[in-house]
């Protein structure tokens, strides 16, 4: 069967070339199982209002049952002459049961069956995408745990800037992909609203229960406007904007093991799962996977300007225009769970250099600060301090010394407060435990963090 749905207002056959152009098959195809399990609850609720036969309905829900087998065995033929998987589903139960495989369609229209499609193909893998994030955050976790005594140096403007423990860097992303579970989560509350029902925009002369097909299919409540249900996308650019934030923050990652890894830095090294070598530098380990991930980032973002692009003049209630939503829809989740399925995978099996962090974090006078709190303390202004401790600084790069390699005469050279006492605050150690208050970085506070962060994963299953 080919015929269009629509052929009875028409004299003519669609022009070839606009029959492909017009079509989605090509790409809505992936939502065969969902388009199917929401045709077997419209059926069987057809029958529990009495809209069709018990009879007819377990004719439909079997046909639609051997359909789905087709798909999954590979044996279902798509035709680009029935535009989309709606049509080629439906021509193909006709085929196989007859004329009462046209009931199906009673009460709904292709409007609300492709938001409820998409509705639920969206929540399903809104849920991937959430145990993806507790895969990343017990990676996240167990390095820092195992690393708990491995000292790095804290950056601002990449300026070295204070001594932190590296598991408090990692735990800084662990916040971050905590959030973007919740906004995920969040989201998902959006979705998972029935819109079948609504039928074209108007919704339906006949007595059907939506309340039962939502029950039927699980959703936690029913729509409450026709011309809404069939005519908006928010829940979809809702998701893509969240995926948008969390790919900011991979990206963000990405750039920092980036260089990480470099042999400027050396703090790192990914294995060799993760990375490629040159074509002509037999020396080099390139680090593909963050950079890739980095540069997938900007096509996601993409995805959410053509998603608001596309629906920011419609006009309700649905529009051609609207079968443009699935490509950056399904992009987001194909390239976002590759993402974070590979990032998981290389967080894990990073190997750490603490040598290497420590060397880096004992330079750059990365423990000034504390000598200016250990000036405070003493009675001094802080903005006293701050000038007391930056000529000290002055002092170091023009005789090229550290800060711990001052001796007390040169320290009393810049303030007379400063006491035999100030070589207990000016150690790695000693900066890091100094910082105990509650999101610090003292290894007390992280040990907290690690432990409320494990309870956390716990909650995320």
């Amino acid at each position: 069967m080919t015929e269009k749905p629509w052929q009875g207002r028409f004299s003519q056959p669609t022009d070839k070339f606009v029959e492909e152009f017009t079509a989605s098959i090509a790409f809505d195809q992936r939502l065969y199982n969902y388009d199917i399990q929401g045709s077997m609850a419209h059926a069987r609720m057809l029958a529990k209002q009495g809209i069709i036969s018990e009879e007819d309905a377990e004719q439909i829900t079997s046909g639609l049952q051997d359909i789905l087998e087709e798909i999954d065995n590979g044996s279902f033929e798509f035709s680009v002459a029935l535009e989309d998987i709606h049509m080629n589903i439906e021509a193909r139960l006709i085929e196989r049961i007859g004329p009462v495989g046209g009931k199906l369609h009673t009460a709904r229209s292709r409007n609300d069956q492709v938001a409820l499609d998409i509705r639920l193909y969206l929540r399903d893998e809104i849920r991937t995408l959430l145990g993806q994030l507790q895969r990343l955050g017990q990676a996240l976790v167990e390095q820092a745990e195992a690393h708990l005594d491995v000292i790095m140096p804290g950056y601002t403007h990449l300026q070295t800037a204070q001594p932190i423990l590296f598991a408090h860097h990692l735990l800084a992303y662990f916040e971050m992909f905590r959030r973007d579970r919740a906004r995920l989560e969040d989201c998902l509350k959006r979705v998972d609203v029935l819109p079948l029902g609504a039928g074209a925009l108007a919704g339906t002369t006949f007595p059907i229960d939506r309340e039962f097909v939502a029950r039927q299919l699980g959703f936690a409540e029913v729509s409450r406007n026709s011309l809404d249900s069939v005519s908006d996308r928010d829940f979809a650019i809702e998701f893509i904007n969240a995926c948008s934030v969390l790919m900011m923050h991979l990206s963000r990652f990405s750039e920092e093991i980036i260089l990480w890894s470099s042999a400027d830095f050396s703090f790192v090294e990914l294995s060799d799962s993760f990375c490629t070598g040159s074509s002509i530098m037999p020396q080099k380990k390139n680090p593909d996977v963050p950079e890739l991930i980095r540069g997938k980032t900007g096509r996601i973002y993409g995805n959410l300007i053509n998603l608001l692009t596309l629906m920011k003049s419609l006009p309700l209630a649905y529009n051609k225009d609207m079968q443009e939503d699935k490509e950056p829809l399904f992009d987001t989740i194909d390239n976002v769970k590759g993402c974070l399925k590979i990032f998981a995978d290389m967080i894990a099996g990073m190997k750490i250099r603490p040598e290497r962090m420590r060397q880096a974090a004992a330079r750059g006078f990365s423990t000034a600060t504390d000598i200016a709190d250990y000036l405070v303390r003493k009675g001094i202004p802080f903005r006293d301090a701050h000038e007391v401790v930056g000529k000290a600084v002055r002092y170091c790069i023009e005789n090229a010394k550290d800060l711990p390699e001052l001796s007390q005469e040169e320290y009393s050279s810049f303030s007379p407060d400063i006491e035999g006492d100030i070589y207990d605050y000016v150690t790695l150690e000693a900066s890091v435990d100094a910082r105990s208050a509650t999101g610090g970085t003292a290894t007390s506070a992280v040990k907290k963090e690690i432990e409320r962060a494990r309870q956390e994963l716990l909650q995320w299953n």
